[in-house]
C-alpha cells in the first residue's frame, strides 16, 4: 500500500514534535517535511520555512501553529492542491474566512480539538441543550497550561457554539461573561466561561447547566497530548482520500 506522504508545520512545538514522533511510527505515513519559522536541523531532522518546494511532495499537511502561519500555509498549499488538517484556534473573522473560501479548492479538515471524547462531548451538549430548560445557567469551564494563548479556547468555543446551537441560536447571540483566572457571577440566559491558564495542564472542559436545585455536567479531561496527536494523524489518513471540502472530526468518526 502506498504511504502517504505528511508535512508536520510548527514541528518544534509541542504538538509539532509528538507529531513527527507518531508520523515516523506509522507504517501509512512518511515524513516528507517539517516546517518552522527557521531552517535548521536538529535530532536528524531538517526544518525548513514554509515554501512551495517544502510542501510541493506532501499529500497532506498537519498544521498546529498559530492563525498567521496557518494563513501563509494555506496559500501554498491551495496554489498546490494539498490538503490541510488544522488543528490551529483564534482565528479572525477574516482569517476564518480565508479558510472557507480555500476549502471549495482543496479537502480541509478544522477542529479545535481532535480528540473522540471532546466530539462526542460536543454532540452531547447539543441534545442536552434542546431539552433543558431557559431557566438554568449555562457554563463552559475551560482549562490549560499556562503558555496558551488564545482563551476561550478552541474546543471550549466548540462546546459554546454546540450549546448554542441546541438553543436555535448563534454563540455571538448569547455569549455571556468571560471571566480568567478568577471567579464571577455569569449573565443569566448566557452562555458564560470559565478559563483557567495554569501550570501544565493538557486541556480540561466542562459544560454546565445548573439551577438552585441541580447541577447538570459533562467533563472531560485530557491526560496527555497524545490524545490530540492520535486524533491528527487518523483525520491525516481520512482525508488524504476526500474531495475538496471543509470537513471536521465528527465526520471522520461519523457522529451525526
Amino acid at each position: 500500500m502506498k504511504k502517504i506522504n505528511i508535512t508536520i508545520s510548527g514541528g518544534l512545538g509541542r504538538m509539532g514534535s509528538l507529531l513527527i514522533k507518531k508520523t515516523l511510527q506509522d507504517k501509512m505515513l512518511n515524513l516528507s517535511s517539517v516546517t518552522e519559522q527557521q531552517e535548521q536541523k536538529k535530532n536528524g531532522i531538517q526544518y525548513k520555512k514554509n515554501s512551495i518546494h517544502s510542501l510541493k511532495n506532501t499529500n497532506v499537511i498537519i498544521d498546529f501553529t498559530r492563525p498567521h502561519c496557518t494563513s501563509e500555509i494555506l496559500k501554498i498549499a491551495t496554489k498546490l492542491k494539498k490538503k490541510i488538517v488544522i488543528g490551529t484556534t483564534g482565528f479572525n473573522k477574516k482569517q476564518q474566512n480565508e479558510i472557507n473560501q480555500a476549502s471549495k479548492k482543496i479537502a480541509i479538515l478544522q477542529s479545535g480539538n481532535m480528540s473522540l471524547g471532546i466530539n462526542l462531548m460536543q454532540y452531547l451538549s447539543l441534545i442536552l441543550s434542546k431539552k433543558i430548560l431557559q431557566e438554568y445557567q449555562m457554563e463552559i469551564h475551560d482549562a490549560h497550561h499556562k503558555m496558551k494563548i488564545d482563551y476561550p479556547s478552541g474546543t471550549a468555543l466548540m462546546l459554546g457554539n454546540a450549546v448554542a446551537k441546541g438553543k436555535g441560536k448563534s454563540l455571538d447571540q448569547i455569549k455571556g461573561k468571560i471571566f480568567l483566572n478568577k471567579k464571577g457571577k455569569g449573565n443569566v440566559n448566557k452562555i458564560n466561561f470559565f478559563i483557567k491558564r495554569k501550570g501544565k495542564i493538557p486541556g480540561t472542559h466542562s459544560v454546565i447547566f445548573q439551577t438552585r436545585k441541580e447541577i447538570i455536567e459533562l467533563k472531560h479531561i485530557a491526560k496527555s497530548r497524545d490524545l490530540f496527536a492520535d486524533g491528527a494523524i487518523n483525520a491525516a489518513k481520512w482525508l488524504a482520500k476526500k474531495k475538496p471540502g471543509l470537513y471536521n472530526m465528527h465526520d471522520v468518526l461519523n457522529i451525526k
